[in-house]
């Protein structure tokens, strides 16, 4: 398993030193950011993909429960907090664990090691709901589209376009909702608006992927997730 990403929310530079402390004595984890408030945290999430975000409650401007209320795009979240009033609302909005300041490494480790076991089991059952084809809403009707035939697909705003060996299908979807319903070893993002099949990828030049005729640039954000999939195939001496 490939190592789980993270990010701190705290406004305490202390509170994000210990936990960063705490991360890199961790070997299946890699710190991705700290930020001091949710905002900065915000923008860095519609941008990244994260499993696990260390937040902080009592901040200002945003509360991390807010910023929990507020957000569509949220990892498993391990609350940390002195306040332990909190626990109960937190574990309304789906938290993984919550850890009371201040806490100890080897308490620190037990809630990490329960989002690392919840992530794999998510993962087992994800790949075994998988199906060879998919049905999608294409104007006024609906198509099947054979998992093995896709290319890639496009963000449009609120449309899709899923491109197949023979054509392509207009889909009011989210590229999100996609990706969710394909199987993760299979299809890779390599930009905001595109996720590509990896076995169409017919080579990759500098910042582009080529597939066929076709040229789909790769973003700087997902360029390292790119090179880490190219890494797992690649035929070394």
């Amino acid at each position: 398993m490939k190592k789980l990403s993270c990010i701190i929310v705290d406004d305490e530079p202390v509170a994000r030193k210990i936990l960063q402390e705490f991360v890199e004595r961790v070997p299946f984890m890699d710190l991705h950011g700290k930020f001091e408030n949710a905002m900065k945290a915000s923008t860095y999430l519609q941008n990244n993909e994260t499993d696990i975000m260390f937040l902080d409650i009592e901040m200002p401007k945003i509360s991390g429960l807010q910023f929990l209320q507020n957000t569509e795009i949220a990892p498993l979240v391990i609350l940390t907090t002195a306040f332990p009033q909190y626990a109960l609302e937190g574990y309304e909005l789906d938290i993984i664990d919550y850890l009371l300041k201040p806490f100890a490494y080897s308490r620190f480790l037990k809630a990490v090691q329960k989002a690392k076991e919840y992530i794999e089991l998510k993962n087992v059952i994800s790949a075994n709901l998988f199906s060879d084809y998919i049905f999608v809403k294409s104007e006024k009707r609906i198509e099947k589209i054979e998992v093995k035939d896709i290319l890639y697909a496009e963000s449009l705003g609120n449309y899709i376009t899923i491109h197949i060996d023979n054509k392509k299908i207009i889909a009011y979807l989210t590229l999100k909702s996609l990706e969710s319903q394909l199987p993760s070893n299979e299809f890779i993002k390599i930009h905001q608006s595109f996720l590509v099949a990896c076995a169409k990828i017919n080579s990759i030049e500098g910042n582009e992927i080529k597939l066929g005729n076709k040229s789909l640039p790769i973003s700087r954000n997902y360029k390292d997730a790119v090179m880490k999939m190219v890494e797992q195939r690649l035929l070394k001496r």
